[in-house]
């Protein structure tokens, strides 16, 4: 006689653990569109947000430009001497209206135009300057302290990117010196240091070229000037 099964039980519970299943597959595939919809809202509400304020300050700043313009005319010829700026061969003027730099890049050489009350500019000197790093006492990979110094060459290359991207490009460009100079004599050998000047000359100017181009500076050259080893060492 071929055995009987009670069909009461075992597809009544694989039909509820099918069911269970889809459940949470059909929950894991449904996407979350509460949150999505209100990424969506609040990024369209900021952006929303920024055009409103760039229109008022647009529509503020054509209202004060046209009132300088206004006050250029009534108080002409005495307002031409302070609206005619003169910068010379060697300089430039970054020119900001209304705390935004003005189109077209630094002014000069000869004569150029601000309005006043709105229009400020600062003086860029492109001429090379000299920078005499101060004696640094380091410690070489073999261990023994000396104290260097040496002499950077460097000139404002941009203008502009000098005065928007750093506080103070040449204060900046002086400390940099100094930290390099240490970190690159403290890779060296004490017999590398004194025999290879130039080589290590050259590594300091690229690496200080390459860090200071996003300041508008260009490191045109550096000299290690002296070497002073410690007295024991002395002959």
């Amino acid at each position: 006689m071929a055995p009987t099964i009670n069909p009461a039980t075992h597809p009544i519970k694989m039909l509820q653990f099918n069911t269970n299943n889809n459940s949470r597959a059909s929950s894991m595939r449904r996407p979350d569109t509460t949150a999505s919809g209100s990424s969506m809202y609040t990024a369209d509400f900021t952006r929303q947000a920024e055009e409103d304020t760039n229109g008022e300050a647009s529509t503020c700043g054509r209202i004060l430009i046209f009132l300088s313009w206004v006050l250029v005319v009534l108080t002409m010829p005495f307002s031409l001497l302070v609206c005619f700026k003169v910068v010379q061969e060697y300089e430039r003027a970054v020119i900001f209206r209304l705390g935004r730099l003005m189109q077209g890049g630094a002014k000069g050489p000869g004569i150029f135009f601000i309005l006043p009350c709105i229009d400020a500019y600062a003086r860029v000197d492109l001429r090379t300057r000299t920078y005499d790093v101060p004696p640094q006492e380091v410690l070489t990979k073999d261990s023994v302290t000396v104290s260097v110094d040496a002499v950077v060459y460097y000139r404002v290359s941009n203008a502009t990117v000098s005065i928007a991207n750093v506080e103070n490009a040449h204060h900046s460009t002086r400390l940099l010196a100094q930290t390099t100079l240490r970190n690159t004599m403290g890779t060296r050998h004490l017999h590398e240091i004194l025999s290879e000047r130039m080589t290590i000359s050259g590594s300091m100017q690229l690496s200080l070229d390459e860090a200071t181009e996003a300041w508008g500076i260009k490191v045109e050259r550096v000299e290690i000037k002296d070497v002073r080893l410690p007295v024991q060492l002395q002959r």
